[in-house]
């Protein structure tokens, strides 16, 4: 099978200290043969650094996640362009917006969020988007961004918002919810549209698949949404295998 791409691990995560090493061995085996891990804030940017450095295979983009907006000063975004230019760097993330999460003030969400939505574009650089309950907003920023690309991981809207996503020539990344049977909406998008803006992810150690509901998530687990993909869109492995790691290479510059 063509190896995979992993376009969306926490891999600096605290969860996988004990086991690190052990983990991007099971996905090398599994056949997930690159990760891409962005940042969420400027501690974590140090870290994944050094882990890209030391592992081939995984590559860097560093950003400051809306959710962890305690954490970051204004500061931060003076540094982040001297980080994403040591030519490693894949993208500006995770960056973005978020309504669901109460407390979390939304003026100082949009001021992170359209910053580093500039830096990316001065960089050169893909962005690598979250954006929960806030997708009008965030595709709306997008698209009075002219000349931006990247993706909206973690997926979860309308057709329609998909739609204008891709007239944008962004990406949807697709992880564990799509391998939930209730989640037949994601599963119609998945199923209709165009390949050429499906990147596969696992936003590891979150996102549990359906058959690891409860446990700590991991890129080897990478392989059955693969296949649930592939049987959603009545394709096979190799096809969707092949196409998702060409975009994510294409995207994010990867084997360069």
């Amino acid at each position: 099978m063509h190896p995979l791409v992993d376009t969306h691990v926490h891999l600096d995560d605290t969860s996988f200290d004990a086991d690190r090493d052990a983990a991007i061995t099971r996905a090398r085996t599994a056949g997930v043969n690159a990760q891409v891990i962005p940042g969420v804030d400027a501690h974590s940017w140090g870290k994944i650094r050094q882990l890209c450095d030391s592992h081939p295979g995984l590559y860097p983009a560093y950003g400051l996640h809306p959710m962890f907006l305690a954490q970051h000063r204004p500061e931060h975004l003076d540094t982040l362009p001297g980080w994403l230019a040591d030519g490693k760097a894949v993208a500006v993330g995770e960056i973005g917006l978020d309504f669901f999460v109460d407390g979390l003030s939304p003026e100082d969400q949009r001021f992170y969020f359209h910053r580093q939505l500039d830096i990316a574009r001065e960089m050169q650089l893909p962005v690598i988007v979250h954006a929960r309950k806030a997708l009008e907003e965030v595709t709306l920023a997008l698209r009075r961004n002219s000349g931006l690309r990247g993706v909206v991981h973690s997926f979860s809207g309308s057709a329609e918002q998909a739609r204008q996503l891709f007239e944008l020539g962004f990406c949807i990344g697709i992880g564990g919810p799509i391998t939930y049977e209730r989640a037949q909406r994601l599963r119609r998008i998945v199923t209709e549209m165009p390949i050429e803006y499906l990147l596969l992810e696992t936003d590891s150690p979150d996102q549990p698949l359906a058959t690891h509901r409860g446990q700590r998530n991991e890129p080897a687990f990478m392989v059955e949404v693969l296949e649930t993909v592939a049987q959603l869109r009545e394709e096979s492995l190799e096809v969707v295998a092949a196409a998702t790691s060409e975009n994510a290479a294409r995207l994010f510059g990867l084997g360069k």
